[in-house]
């Protein structure tokens, strides 16, 4: 699963790496969790892109409550296109979430031992997601989004057995632009990414605590 992760890459980077013209200011984050608001890159129906604010933990258009989406932070991918909280979503509302890197809990003798998963090269990572839109009993609008996990990637599956699908850059534009391509197209991009891709090490439980935030908790444990 993916249930944390760190975003602090600045806009320039945003808008090369996912070709978005205006990018809000967005506050660096390292400790990125559940229920906050998070950016997510997705596309009009003008085909233009833009960066919007979700919040993560998917809410369906026909839940009676919003509470129903602190259970749907991720999507497998197999089950996309026959669970009803996500099938709609992955139709025709499927957006991209920028990240720098996730954590994952490696069970141990002495407890969980937190691990920060980042590309090789340092660079943004586009997370597949999926965003819904509903209407609160008092009128109110929430815009929400989900996670889409896979099979780990060799190279991190000693970590965790599940990981968040890590899209490749040809993939960007099939992705967004649910209008063009159909979901049945996009399969063969819902799997573990080249193994060679991902690097990872072990830091701080301080990680643990979503109210802790900075560049410390991404730094390998035992060198502060």
């Amino acid at each position: 699963m993916c249930g944390r992760y760190a975003f602090f890459s600045p806009a320039e980077a945003v808008r090369r790496s996912f070709a978005v013209e205006a990018v809000p200011a967005l506050e660096p984050r390292y400790n990125v969790a559940p229920t906050q608001a998070v950016p997510a890159v997705r596309e009009g129906p003008d085909g233009h892109r833009s960066v919007a604010l979700l919040h993560w933990g998917l809410v369906p258009s026909w839940a009676k409550e919003r509470a129903l989406g602190n259970r749907m932070i991720n999507a497998r991918c197999e089950t996309l296109a026959e669970r009803p909280a996500f099938r709609r979503a992955y139709r025709s509302r499927r957006c991209i979430l920028p990240a720098d890197g996730w954590y994952e809990w490696q069970p141990g003798a002495s407890g969980k031992q937190p691990w920060f998963i980042c590309a090789q090269d340092g660079g943004l990572l586009g997370l597949a997601g999926l965003w819904e839109s509903w209407r609160a009993p008092d009128g109110g609008t929430l815009e929400s989004c989900a996670i889409i996990t896979t099979d780990a990637s060799a190279s991190v599956a000693h970590i965790h057995h599940r990981m968040p699908v890590v899209l490749p850059a040809e993939a960007y534009g099939p992705w967004l632009d649910a209008a063009e391509h159909d979901s049945r197209d996009l399969g063969r991009w819902l799997a573990p990414c080249d193994p060679a891709l991902l690097r990872a090490h072990p830091v701080s439980r301080r990680v643990n605590n979503p109210r802790h935030e900075g560049p410390e908790l991404i730094e390998p444990a035992g060198e502060r």
